[in-house]
This record gives structure tokens, sequence and C-alpha cells, in this order.
């Protein structure tokens, strides 16, 4: 099979699956939005549990069976930056579903059809990746969400890969959390994620198979969306690493590359069908200093 899978013809099955699947995902966010609406304006803490809910019952209508190896970490009333790999909008519903997350997102999804509405309702964060005299102030709004508590979901890869491998982190983002500051008062936890596709019917993916769940960027989101929905049951498997403390002078760059070795390891532990070693060993807490 090659990357992207070439678009094959659907039966009158499929077709009806995808309709079906369409309209109790309507159904679910008619019941649903209203409060949602109501919680956010308000800003009461029931948005979180609006929203995930809402992924987790549209997860539920399109067939995706998500495994949880571990936890999200918990900081008291700080927040928890989560730093995860990328092959899918897929990710987002199965994180969204397994914890009250808000995502990083690129400024230009603000404005996409559908999703761009679902990402505001969210509470994502819009960041540019191209300007850097915002990156000052971009990190200084995520610092500000995760002070407040929020649990932020950050692509560290940048970009989707074909579910097989893991890009290298890129680390600008990870000043976020004021790393490499000396005036920073308290210290912040950033955990990683590794997210895999390992079925799709009961049957195990392989390499060649395994991108059929990913979201590649030259292949547009109505064809994908369109396949996914027309696919049966399709196995996740999520797994939590140990959080890593960060402190005042912690080297951004020397995170990122933690972080993505973390995630490396357990990706391939779960593509394997293994339970990651780092996942949910409820070790104590570790600082970036002490792999350096």
């Amino acid at each position: 099979m090659t990357w992207p899978p070439r678009a094959r013809r659907a039966n009158p099955m499929e077709t009806l699956r995808a309709v079906f699947v369409v309209c109790l995902a309507l159904a679910i966010t008619a019941v649903l939005l209203p409060v949602h609406l109501v919680a956010q304006w308000r800003r009461w803490p029931l948005r979180k549990t609006t929203a995930q809910t809402w992924h987790r019952w549209v997860a539920r209508a399109m067939g995706l069976r998500i495994d949880i190896h571990g936890a999200p970490a918990r900081a008291g009333g700080h927040g928890v930056l989560l730093v995860a790999n990328h092959a899918s909008w897929l990710d987002i519903v199965a994180l969204g579903s397994v914890a009250p997350v808000s995502f990083i997102a690129k400024d230009d999804v603000r404005d996409w059809p559908v999703f761009g509405l679902l990402a505001r309702l969210q509470d994502s964060v819009f960041v540019s990746r191209n300007a850097r005299a915002t990156t000052r102030t971009q990190a200084e709004t995520i610092a500000q969400r995760l002070a407040d508590g929020d649990t932020i979901v950050l692509f560290a890869e940048g970009t989707t890969s074909c579910g097989n491998f893991v890009y290298p982190f890129k680390s600008s983002l990870f000043g976020a959390l004021g790393v490499g500051e000396s005036d920073r008062r308290d210290d912040a936890l950033v955990q990683p994620v590794a997210i895999a596709y390992t079925g799709v019917d009961g049957i195990p993916m392989g390499r060649q198979s395994r991108p059929l769940a990913a979201w590649p960027g030259d292949i547009g989101i109505g064809p994908h969306l369109t396949r996914i929905l027309r696919e049966g049951r399709i196995d996740i498997h999520v797994g939590f690493g140990d959080p890593i403390t960060v402190t005042p002078g912690t080297n951004r760059k020397r995170l990122a590359t933690e972080t993505e070795r973390a995630v490396r390891r357990m990706m391939s532990a779960l593509v394997r069908g293994q339970r990651p070693s780092s996942a949910g060993t409820q070790n104590p807490l570790r600082t970036a200093h002490e792999e350096s």
C-alpha cells in the first residue's frame, strides 16, 4: 500500500455507515452544544466536561476503540503540557475523549469550516508558527492558561506523519512553560504522550496499512474524513509517560529531545502490541536535568 493509500470505491453499506455516523454526531452535538455554549460564556469548569463528553460519544459513534496506558498527570492547581506525536485529526478525538484538554493549533485552523468552530469551542490556543515577533506573546498566553489549571496538548512535530514513526520535536513552543527563564517562581510539568493506530475491523495494522488513519498534508480533510467514516472499528492506543518536572533554567532543547525519546519508546512498544515501560509506572517525577 502506498502512502497515502489510494482511494477505493465504497460499497453501499460503507456509505450508509458514514451517513449514520454523521447523523449521530450531529445529534450528539445538538444535545451538548447549548450546555457547552452557556458554560463557555460563563467560564464554568463544566465546559471541560461537555467537551470531553462530546469527544467520547463521537469516538464511540465512529467505532474508535481507545486503549489507555498510564494516565494524565495531575499537578495540583497548575496545568500540564501534554507533548504528543501527531498522525491525524483522529488524535484530537482520541485525546479529547480521555482527558479534559485544550489544543495548540495553527492560526489558520481558526477559519476552517466545521473544524475551526470545533477548535474554538475546545478553547484551543491558536498560534502563528511563522511570525517570530509574536512568539513571546503566544508563549505568555499558553503559560497563563497552564497557570490557570488548563491541560494543553502540543503536537511538537509541527506536522503529521504516516503513523509509523515520529518526526523530530520542535523546541520553539516549549518556551510556553517559561523554560530557561530565571524569574519563574514555580515548577511545571511536561508529560510525553504517544498515540498509535494498531488495528482496523479487528485486523492488526502493519506498516503498509497504518497510513490509513494518517492525514498527510496533501490530502484534503473532506476526502480523509469520508474515508475514515466508511471504515469499521479503528483501534487506537494512547500511552501517557512519566511526567517531567521543568524548573527555572531548564534547557528547552534538551527538554524537547527527552520528550521525543520518551514518545518514540512508547510508540515503538504500542505498535508492537506491548505495554510501554514508561507508561503508568507511577515513578516519582523526574526533572529535565536528571538525564542531561
